[in-house]
């Protein structure tokens, strides 16, 4: 493959992965807009007092870490689309910009499955069931590259 086609190919990926991580870090800080609010995660999954209280001290500072994460990401992505649209392409800053989102993104995902093996261990088994009924019923979201090219 030519090492421009390469390249292309490496930032449709990443911008595709941004696309995703965006849309779920989206879903989580705007409110829903939907007529009938959706209860609580702890209310859906029936948690008693001393589960909630593991819970929200799991779930607090790993919100801190995947906010800071995502601004740092979007921040990566920004330089990356900016450097492919420069009036001089620097192949350096593009692969950069790549390698560093690419670093953000597998330490996110360490974040995210570090954070539901702790929320596994706070719940039941019917507890689990459910959550995980709720992660794999979640929407395809689209990428903003997706949404882009198909108008």
């Amino acid at each position: 493959m030519k090492p421009r086609r390469l390249h292309l190919a490496l930032l449709l990926s990443v911008a595709l992965n941004l696309g995703v991580i965006a849309a779920v870090v989206l879903d989580r800080v705007r409110p829903s807009v939907s007529p009938a609010p959706k209860p609580p995660l702890h209310q859906i999954l029936a948690l008693d007092e001393a589960q909630r209280a593991r819970w929200e001290a799991a779930e607090r500072p790993f919100l801190q870490q995947f906010d800071s994460a995502s601004a740092r990401l979007e921040g990566h992505r920004t330089a990356l689309v900016q450097a492919l649209f420069a009036d001089t392409l620097d192949p350096q800053r593009i692969e950069s910009e790549r390698a560093s989102i690419a670093e953000l993104q597998q330490a996110q995902q360490r974040m995210i499955i570090d954070q539901l093996i702790a929320e596994r261990a706070i719940l039941d088994a019917r507890q689990r069931e459910k959550l995980l009924g709720l992660l794999l019923d979640q929407p395809r979201t689209r990428s903003t590259v997706e949404d882009l090219h198909t108008r």
